[in-house]
């Protein structure tokens, strides 16, 4: 069976390397991306499912049975408006995602939450993130990927102020993430999206967590796999 890839979360920093990885070579027969707005983009493997978020419910079993479920979105609060609608794009998405996957059969399911994740968080953000994998996990899905990355580098479209400059500060300042504080040094948003494709070409295990310090590393992997 040719193996197809479902990405929700295409628009976003990480999601777009991972289109642009997944079209660049021949893993996957088929790339779908579920968007509200459609890329500026055509390709012969790439189909555009536009729809309303808060209809994903109707997306069609045969698009997720068998297909390797990346799902990249996320949003800050600020962006968001209020605490209600950060919870919408970063939990409930995410776990309709997850619904979908196991009603449909879905290969395996892998998602970008946070360092830090916890449902015991005193922060909002790292507590949803938390309980968006711990609600994951207890689908018990075939194969689920949770990759936590911290501070994430790269260009975005939106101008997130407070985090391009906490990047370029700890960017600068990485050579002091060693020992046990690695896992807090900013990784890249295309080694985030190759550290996911390396998951799922590679890792059969029905859970497994990629730590921040993990992801570049894994990354690295991806040119000895095409190869």
């Amino acid at each position: 069976m040719e193996q197809k890839a479902v990405i929700v979360g295409a628009t976003g920093l990480v999601g777009g390397h991972l289109v642009k990885l997944l079209l660049s070579d021949r893993s996957y027969a088929k790339v779908t991306v579920i968007v509200r707005r459609r890329l500026s983009i055509s390709h012969p493997r790439l189909e555009q499912r536009q729809i309303d978020f808060n209809e994903l419910g109707d997306i069609p079993a045969d698009l997720i049975r068998g297909a390797d479920i990346y799902c990249t979105l996320g949003t800050t609060r600020k962006k968001a408006g209020s605490k209600e609608k950060f919870q919408l794009v970063d939990y409930e998405y995410p776990m309709e995602i997850g619904r979908l996957s196991k009603r449909h059969g879905a290969r395996k399911m892998l998602i970008v939450t946070a360092i830090g994740a916890s449902v015991d968080s005193i922060f909002f953000y790292s507590k949803v993130k938390g309980r968006v994998e711990q609600d994951l996990k207890a689908l018990q899905l075939p194969s689920l990927h949770i990759v936590q990355p911290s501070i994430i580098v790269g260009q975005r479209q939106e101008d997130h102020l407070v985090e391009r400059v906490a990047a370029k500060v700890m960017d600068k300042l990485s050579f002091l993430f060693n020992g046990r504080w690695s896992k807090y040094k900013p990784v890249t948003a295309v080694h985030i999206a190759q550290a996911m494709v390396v998951e799922a070409l590679t890792c059969d295990t029905s859970l497994h967590v990629v730590e921040s310090n993990e992801i570049t590393s894994l990354a690295k992997k991806l040119q000895k796999i095409k190869g």
